[in-house]
């Protein structure tokens, strides 16, 4: 072990005296620079901090100069925090004497970790009320959100900690603060269930506003299930008779899809209904819709006692009434609009009944991308989800099940619609699209077309499906490292693009119809790194000779001055018979002794053959 991890772990485990003795040789020069670097992403200070050992840390400080404002990665419950002060570490952990040491030897009460985090919001976090009033007496800013706009007043209110939630009140806490999507305190009471700090933020003049996807704290409290707030708000003056029948009836769905409690959800359905039919010449009746829908199975909401009592007779029909009720009120762009419809289909997979699944899946796709940014999560989700369940339809194991037949157009269907994701990303203003998420999305399109392969088709229809994938690949998109999609073929990463396996990479079929359909044979990624390189790395030879059959350069080198050959494993080099000299011309030749002897080529050469050099640099 190296002196630095071993005085790293003498700090995380707070032996004084072994740190004491690792160092009693070394300069001060050298002591000082141990103190600033970092083991795992953490100095010793920070891990001292983190696990509260009050003599070391100040021996840390006042004999080694360890600096007390720099941060580094802690964990905490599982989660890496990236850019945490010893202050905030320590005011996580509930450490009150190491917080007040690091006070008193100069740290910053209102520094923040990467994602803005204060000290004082993590002591609320935890509920470490002592540290609360501690860093408050100390100047702490009772206002700095984090990057969500989450401030220590809205976490303290989310975790259910009343007497952190009243102090800060005390203290002047802006009740009515919105975060970046526009939730206030309330909503954080209400999607915790913590009635008693709703009531006091009443009291203390909180109002009853609508977040960015218009949901109020009592729609809140309905979506997440808390019978406690919705009762006691659907009471309040602030409250409308509608707000109050919406809050009921979205309270239901929640019952039928979170709670799987279908005669609690015809409770509340009934209240719902009760209030609908007491406004004077029921004004309150629900519209009969335009049209049905087919993924709901042309259900309808019921708007009648009699159609809600038939409806516990019909389980399969509350479900429906639990989809159609969260749409209508919480509408397409809501994130659980399109989840339950997503839940509800994968239920359905489960039992067998594949055909409903597909058809409440394409229906929540649609919406998603009708009403959702490029590139979503939640899209991204729906898309894995698809190239899942027809990998499992077409497994061995699913024969024999209803329904288990996967179409042609039923693949092609969901290929097109990934595609369409893709356009959108690079259709839309800066910023561009995220690479980590444009790379889920273009791996997921190269599992749907491996599972293509898997499918007969007619002429006309292999003749489509590869018109399709020309278009995929003229939208010339990139993911994490400059990755082509024909980079993500011959990749083994592609494999795990999910939590469970679809298709398995490098995918000679896939790198072949890429090849057939015009990807770049000779794109390069950040590294400079061609395709033929990625394929090297995976050890396959039988994609590095179909890519040098389709005319990559075999001699071109990346940034690191390799080339193909030599990131590929000597013993499969040798296997496989693949030598250097018979892929290598005389045009290679000559651009390598250009390069070699340093000849100024740049305007003496035709620009097509400056570019054909720079690939041998």
């Amino acid at each position: 072990m190296d002196l630095k991890t071993a005085v790293f772990n003498a700090a995380r485990d707070g032996k004084l005296r072994l740190l004491q003795k690792l160092l009693e040789n070394k300069s001060d020069h050298e002591v000082m620079k141990l103190m600033a670097e970092k083991t795992n992403g953490a100095t010793p200070l920070l891990m001292a901090a983190r696990y509260g050992h009050l003599e070391l840390l100040e021996y840390l400080i006042e004999c080694c100069c360890a600096p007390v404002e720099v941060g580094g990665s802690v964990n905490f419950d599982g989660e890496i925090i990236e850019g945490a002060p010893p202050l905030w570490a320590a005011s996580a952990a509930g450490h009150l004497k190491v917080v007040q040491s690091l006070l008193g030897h100069g740290a910053s009460v209102n520094n923040t970790t990467l994602t803005n985090s204060t000290p004082l919001r993590a002591a609320c976090f935890d509920g470490h009320l002592d540290i609360v009033r501690y860093l408050v007496e100390h100047k702490a800013d009772l206002e700095v959100a984090n990057r969500h706009g989450h401030t220590c007043l809205m976490i303290s209110c989310y975790k259910g900690h009343k007497e952190i939630a009243q102090y800060l009140l005390e203290k002047g806490a802006d009740v009515n603060r919105k975060s970046v999507k526009g939730n206030t305190a309330l909503h954080d009471c209400a999607e915790s269930g913590s009635l008693e700090i709703m009531k006091m933020l009443l009291k203390y003049g909180s109002s009853m506003e609508k977040d960015g996807y218009g949901m109020t704290p009592l729609l809140s409290a309905s979506v997440t299930g808390h019978t406690n707030i919705v009762d006691f708000l659907t009471q309040h003056p602030q409250t409308s008779r509608t707000e109050r029948i919406n809050a009921l009836e979205l309270l239901g769905a929640t019952f039928v899809d979170k709670k799987r409690d279908l005669l609690g959800a015809l409770k509340y359905w009934k209240r719902a209904m009760d209030l609908r039919h007491s406004e004077p010449n029921h004004l309150l009746l629900k519209d009969e819709p335009k049209q049905l829908e087919p993924a709901y199975d042309y259900s309808k909401e019921v708007n009648s006692f009699e159609e809600l009592d038939g409806l516990i007779a019909d389980p399969d029909d509350m479900r429906m009434q639990a989809l159609l009720i969260r749409e209508r009120i919480l509408g397409p762009s809501h994130p659980d609009t399109s989840y339950y419809i997503r839940y509800r289909g994968a239920v359905y997979a489960d039992s067998g009944n594949f055909e409903r699944c597909i058809k409440l899946w394409k229906y929540a796709l649609d919406m998603q991308q009708r009403h959702l940014d490029a590139l979503s999560p939640m899209t991204a989700s729906s898309l894995l989800s698809f190239a899942e369940l027809f990998s499992f339809m077409l497994q061995d194991r699913a024969k024999g099940l209803l329904g288990t037949c996967v179409s042609f157009q039923e693949l092609m269907e969901i290929l097109s619609k990934s595609v369409l994701e893709i356009e959108r990303a690079i259709k839309q203003t800066q910023p561009g699209p995220d690479p980590a998420q444009l790379s889920k999305v273009l791996s997921i399109i190269l599992h749907l077309i491996c599972l293509l392969e898997k499918v007969p088709c007619t002429v006309e229809q292999d003749h489509f499906k590869k018109e399709t994938i020309y278009r995929f690949l003229k939208l010339q998109a990139c993911g994490k490292n400059g990755f082509s999609p024909l980079h993500l073929a011959v990749d083994r990463n592609t494999t795990c693009v999910g939590r469970y396996p679809v298709c398995k990479f490098p995918s000679f079929q896939v790198t072949s119809i890429l090849l057939e359909c015009g990807a770049d044979v000779n794109s390069r990624d950040q590294d400079d790194n061609s395709p033929l390189h990625v394929a090297a790395s995976n050890n396959h030879p039988d994609i590095m000779k179909l890519l040098i059959s389709c005319g990559t350069h075999f001699d071109s080198t990346n940034s690191l001055k390799q080339t193909a050959c030599d990131l590929l494993d000597q013993k499969e080099l040798a296997k496989n018979l693949i030598q250097p000299i018979n892929h290598t011309t005389l045009q290679c030749l000559a651009a390598r002794s250009i390069i070699r002897h340093g000849l100024v080529y740049h305007g003496n050469i035709p620009e097509r053959l400056e570019a054909f050099v720079l690939l041998h640099r």
